[in-house]
């Protein structure tokens, strides 16, 4: 029986597991990798073409409700997109597998697996990879959406002109607003585009693994480090690391993170040795970080050094123009994801699109025209499909009223506790950097 060629990963903290896998999948695939330490999926990735990856859903003893495998299909998906994630769960945790499922896993197993069914569901993903990998080859290098609004426009020349030097980059923008897709842009188009780009969520990241996931660490530093394992920045050597959501690094951890900008090295935990790196910055955030410098949450030399450059994205609602085009694009990139030909937008469906508040932004549209791609089945796209039949004219005064009911809200907020920031920020039922970048909206000093 001839072996399919394609690259195969196991992660599980049983070697028992590790074992049987391998022993069934070796007699069908060229080449197995098997992996008892998640925090080492990222590294292995990085050195070797891996199609489709197996992963349990849980890791440490006590911890059964599978959070540590959707963390794990989150960093997975956004550092190597075209592999292709199946799950292994036992029988009652199928709950978190189908929420994995709708986060990008392709399929889910329950262990213990039927042998056959192991063979033919990992023989689907890798179609499947090969199938992603085909259609990533074959785009186009400018994948992002610009648009025409004078906004958008000088954000994107501030990108090409940024680009080409190694200058750390600030990227500013509600949610949804498309930082992530800028920084990739700003990394595709500079010197470092064949290197990795490594990105990081630090509002997923846990401040008890900060130091370990981001500068990695050494056999023994800790209960669980079983060997030397590089962090993030030591991934990202001689190409572009992306810290998102900047602003909830907590205070007394932004020091760390300072002093490895600085002298461009890290040290793991566990270790004295510093080891010297070669990346270039890129980091966002959707808080304001003048207001919290000013109120001592964030190290004002921090700001200064990771805002060599900074480019500002427009929310869509100060870019109408492009709203239509944006969903068109949209359309576009989904109808190719789901091979789908010749789907429009009904006229009504564009008017709404126009109309629409997004509040949530890119991110909205795009969810929105994803799930209206797979309702539609006659090749219309209906304002009924994208879920937008409750929106009418009156939105835009409505929007403006309650702008101004939060506005009044915040004021007597304040003025009922003194101006004290963190007693207001509590009634409201805001964080402090929320309701700092609300005072700075409404420009109340």
């Amino acid at each position: 029986m001839k072996k399919t060629q394609a690259g195969i990963l196991v992660i599980d903290d049983k070697e028992d597991i590790l074992f049987a896998a391998k022993m069934v999948l070796k007699k069908h695939f060229e080449e197995i990798h098997t992996l008892a330490d998640p925090k080492k999926a990222l590294a292995l990735l990085s050195e070797n073409r891996i199609d489709v990856l197996l992963m349990d859903m849980n890791y440490r003893i006590g911890f059964e409700d599978g959070r540590e495998g959707i963390y794990l299909l989150k960093e997975i998906k956004a550092f190597s997109p075209t592999t292709v994630v199946i799950l292994m769960t036992a029988f009652g945790k199928v709950e978190t597998a189908v929420e994995g499922l709708k986060l990008g896993a392709f399929d889910y197993i329950l262990k213990p697996w039927d042998n056959d069914k192991l063979i033919a569901t990992v023989k689907q993903a890798v179609a499947e990879s090969r199938r992603e990998r085909k259609q990533e080859q074959a785009k186009p290098k400018e994948s992002v959406f610009i648009g025409g609004s004078p906004a958008i426009k000088r954000a994107y020349s501030l990108a090409e002109k940024v680009a080409a030097t190694d200058a750390n980059v600030l990227i500013l923008g509600e949610n949804g607003t498309g930082k992530s897709a800028m920084a990739r842009h700003i990394h595709q188009r500079s010197q470092r585009a064949a290197q990795p780009f490594v990105h990081v969520d630090l509002g997923a990241l846990n401040e008890n693994i900060f130091e370990s996931e981001l500068f990695g660490y050494a056999r023994g530093a800790f209960t669980d480090a079983k060997a030397d394992t590089p962090g993030r920045f030591e991934l990202a050597d001689k190409g572009t690391i992306f810290l998102d959501e900047i602003g909830n690094v907590p205070l007394h951890l932004q020091s760390k993170l300072l002093q490895v900008i600085q002298n461009k090295q890290v040290t793991r935990l566990g270790e004295a040795k510093a080891r010297p790196v070669d990346v270039r910055i890129i980091t966002a955030t959707n808080a304001s970080l003048k207001a919290l410098t000013a109120a001592r949450e964030f190290r004002e030399d921090l700001y200064y050094r990771i805002n060599t450059m900074e480019i500002l994205l427009p929310p869509l609602r100060e870019r109408r123009e492009d709203l239509a085009p944006l969903a068109q694009f949209l359309l576009d990139a989904m109808a190719g994801k789901y091979e789908r030909d010749t789907l429009v937008f009904a006229p009504d469906a564009l008017n709404q699109i126009e109309k629409h508040a997004w509040n949530g932004n890119i991110r909205e549209m795009e969810n929105r025209i994803e799930r209206a791609v797979i309702l539609s089945d006659n090749g219309m796209i209906n304002v009924s499909d994208l879920d937008l039949d409750i929106i009418i004219e009156t939105e835009v005064s409505q929007d403006i009223q309650l702008s101004d009911m939060e506005r009044t809200a915040i004021e007597r907020a304040l003025q009922k506790h003194g101006n004290n920031i963190s007693k207001t920020a509590e009634e409201l039922g805001l964080s402090r950097a929320a309701l700092y970048r609300r005072m700075e909206k409404y420009d109340m000093k």
